[in-house]
């Protein structure tokens, strides 16, 4: 298990699935915001790609959040869109309802930069979010990320366009402010 000051990130148990299903995915409007597709129901023991884990999939490391303290489950957190040969990823996490506000995120971001900058040897991590994510905004800024751009009115969600804003923050970046 990865290790931050809140949360561990641990690999998916099967009893995770219902409970993220339930509270991530089954919610329309949720699921809506953080898909870049419609949002759909899926049926119960389908093998969700949004959940079960392919490990045969490389360029795509889902973790399952829990808090340190009890080892509750909270939340997924996904290194995505690896790309080995320029040493880039994507950072992606989602949050239960309960356990949202409480700086989990934060933490999320903390442990997912450390293993894509010190486990796997990235260069750059990059996080895309809704303009109006202010909770993920933070999380990525306190781990030293960067503003780099808005790409307007680039979601579909729930019938309007919505803003974007995209994120970096490079491994040297990333060491000056874990060295400080």
């Amino acid at each position: 298990m990865l290790k931050g000051s809140k949360v561990g990130l641990r690999a998916r148990h099967d009893d995770d699935i219902p409970i993220l299903r339930t509270e991530l995915y089954d919610d329309v409007v949720n699921g809506s915001r953080a898909e870049s597709g419609p949002w759909r129901p899926i049926t119960p023991g389908s093998k969700d790609p949004r959940l079960v884990v392919d490990d045969t999939r490389e360029q795509h490391v889902p973790f399952s959040v829990v808090e340190l303290e009890g080892g509750k489950l909270i939340g997924t957190a996904t290194l995505w869109g690896i790309d080995n040969h320029s040493r880039a990823a994507h950072i992606g996490l989602g949050l239960l309802p309960a356990a949202r506000g409480k700086g989990y995120g934060t933490d999320v971001v903390a442990v997912l930069c450390h293993y894509g900058f010190v486990v796997r040897g990235m260069h750059r991590l990059q996080i895309e979010t809704l303009a109006d994510n202010v909770g993920m905004l933070r999380s990525a800024e306190r781990n030293g990320f960067v503003r780099e751009g808005v790409l307007r009115s680039s979601a579909w969600v729930l019938g309007e366009f919505l803003d974007e804003v995209l994120l970096g923050l490079l491994a040297d970046e990333w060491k000056q402010t874990t060295n400080s």
